[in-house]
């Protein structure tokens, strides 16, 4: 896709948090990063008519633009949760310049007709880049390999598949998933649970809590055991296979052995499962019901450490949206999920950058921005910042505190577990292609069109 026309100065930047320099953009590319002259007071032209526009970024950090690989924009069939273009506002105010659309719609995106519908209300809405993620199952349902090939073929071009919120339950199919997919560098992302340790009702971690809270226990074993199979079968087929929102220590023990081995296995964790502990539930608000639930410290700590040293290799927001009357039940009968595209920058400089100092910002910029792009394989996302590189760019204050609320959301929905909540580290800007999509919390704001 063409970039913006015409340039734009972000003045006095810190690229990746080390020393401030200019970078001109110029028709959708960086053009030049060093010290850009000022005529005036007003950035000096350096061909190709003029500078036109100049955000001063002194204090902020400049990160490539952020890619999710596990967004719910729910549409088409769930548009009163959300839609393609809330969605992606709410993206592109928290930094995103493209995410990866899940396919559990309705229907489902699994054939080329869906996939290709959600790529154009994407570029419809024209705030990010909504990649659509194709099923691996015909409706979800775990029997019959969905149309895979001609996925992949279609103008949406889709590599990445997924029957998430459900779990590929049955290994041949699997299998046979990961050995289709081989053939165009696809990549199977699996919700890994076990139906049989725990079903559709598990909403608590197993232990003493679940117990004295009367709540169907979700034990990690039943995330653990899938995670084991599958790098298995990633081994055996020599395919890549994902696994989305990892919540345990052993999981990650399990990754570890595999990447060690040389499997071609890639990683997510959450923002909320690397910084909400099950304890929260004793309160029975439905807002942290998730799947995988929340878990306890230990394995929190685990997944920040992974995180850091790079076992799993990138942030996903699993953002899911949800309307008041799916979300606003009693614990047990409350759907799964919560928002998380406007926080997870907030979420994750606020655990891992200021309280746990295990992230710098160009470790920020790996895990939020390069990896997710690289096992999505999106060629123009998650690119160094150089002279050359698509501008799809992120400024963020690293130090700015400040109150979630969630009635200021760009998203449809309101279950934001971070509401009420102080967070450290706040998105300013966001430019997709040099095109300034979000300004502070506006969208495409007059003064920097």
């Amino acid at each position: 896709m063409s970039g913006h026309t015409g340039e734009l100065v972000i003045r006095g930047a810190r690229i990746l948090g080390g020393e401030a320099a200019d970078v001109l953009v110029r028709d959708g590319v960086v053009a030049e990063i060093g010290s850009i002259a000022t005529t005036s007071g007003k950035p000096k032209s350096t061909g190709g008519g003029g500078v036109r526009r100049q955000v001063d970024a002194d204090g902020l950090v400049l990160l490539p633009g952020f890619v999710d690989l596990h967004t719910h924009l729910r549409e088409p069939g769930r548009e009163d949760a959300e839609t393609i273009a809330t969605g992606s506002a709410a993206a592109a105010a928290g930094g995103f310049t493209a995410v990866l659309a899940m396919a559990n719609t309705d229907p489902v995106c699994d054939t080329a007709e869906v996939a290709e519908r959600v790529l154009d209300l994407g570029r419809a809405a024209g705030l990010v880049d909504v990649h659509p993620v194709g099923a691996v199952s015909k409706g979800l349902a775990g029997e019959e390999l969905a149309e895979l090939g001609l996925m992949a073929r279609s103008r949406a071009r889709v590599r990445v598949f997924s029957d998430d919120g459900r779990c590929v339950q049955d290994a041949r199919l699997m299998r046979r998933a990961l050995d289709y997919v081989k053939a165009f560098d696809g990549v199977i992302s699996q919700h890994s649970q076990d139906s049989r340790l725990a079903d559709g009702k598990a909403c608590c971690h197993e232990g003493e809590l679940s117990g004295r809270l009367g709540l169907p226990a979700w034990p990690a074993v039943a995330e653990e055991i899938i995670v084991a199979r599958d790098v298995q079968l990633a081994r055996h087929t020599g395919s890549r296979v994902h696994v989305a929102h990892v919540s345990t220590a052993e999981s990650v023990e399990v990754i570890r052995w595999a990447k060690a081995k040389g499997i071609a296995v890639t990683a997510e964790v959450t923002p909320h499962h690397l910084a909400l502990g099950t304890e929260l539930l004793t309160g029975y608000d439905p807002v942290f019901k998730v799947n995988p639930p929340l878990r306890p410290t230990e394995d929190q700590l685990a997944l920040r450490e992974a995180l850091a040293e790079g076992f799993i290799d990138c942030v996903a927001t699993d953002h899911a949206p949800h309307a008041r009357h799916d979300k606003e039940h009693a614990f047990p009968e409350a759907a799964f999920g919560m928002l998380g595209l406007e926080t997870a920058l907030a979420v994750v400089a606020e655990t891992l950058v200021h309280g746990d100092a295990q992230l710098d910002w160009g470790a920020v910029a790996t895990v939020m921005s390069v990896a997710p792009a690289r096992i999505a394989r999106l060629a123009d996302q998650g690119r160094p910042i150089a002279v050359g590189a698509p501008a799809n760019l992120v400024l963020v204050d690293p130090d700015a505190a400040w109150i979630v609320d969630a009635a200021a959301s760009q998203s449809r929905s309101r279950n934001n577990p971070w509401h009420g909540r102080s967070l450290r580290g706040q998105v300013i800007a966001t430019f997709r292609r040099g095109e300034c999509t979000a300004y502070r919390g506006r969208l495409r704001p007059e003064e920097l069109a």
